[in-house]
């Protein structure tokens, strides 16, 4: 895949990714699926820190769509983050049997964002 077909992806998936971090983080974890997308015992603190913080992320994705070039750390930090948080979440999911629906909700789709994140960003670009 040529590097500008994969800079439009990149920016239509910040764009998708941004949207779902704002929208779709609270909705899984409130109403469409709280098993598979929070832990147990419920800890509303706890999950409105998490759907803040995704829903900054998700504002700030969906401005970085416009030119991602100039937002690379932004990405890679979103690219690691992602890999970190889902990582701890799976060692803690085979740990805890009652969070195993964690293993086919929010930690593959983390893991998911990274990526596809990491497969359509530049990798030539100079470090600013």
């Amino acid at each position: 895949m040529e590097e500008q077909q994969k800079l439009q992806y990149l920016k239509t998936a910040l764009l998708i990714f941004g949207i779902v971090f704002v929208v779709g983080v609270p909705a899984m974890m409130m109403w469409v699926w709280p098993s598979g997308w929070s832990w147990t015992p419920r800890q509303p603190e706890y999950e409105q820190m998490i759907m803040g913080i995704y829903a900054t992320l998700g504002v700030f994705l969906i401005r970085a769509a416009k030119n991602p070039l100039a937002h690379a750390s932004l990405i890679w930090f979103t690219i690691w983050s992602s890999i970190v948080h889902a990582g701890i979440m799976l060692a803690q999911a085979l740990a805890d049997h009652s969070e195993h629906a964690n293993m086919i909700g929010d930690i593959p789709a983390l893991f998911l964002v990274a990526a596809v994140l990491w497969f359509l960003m530049p990798k030539n670009i100079p470090a600013q």
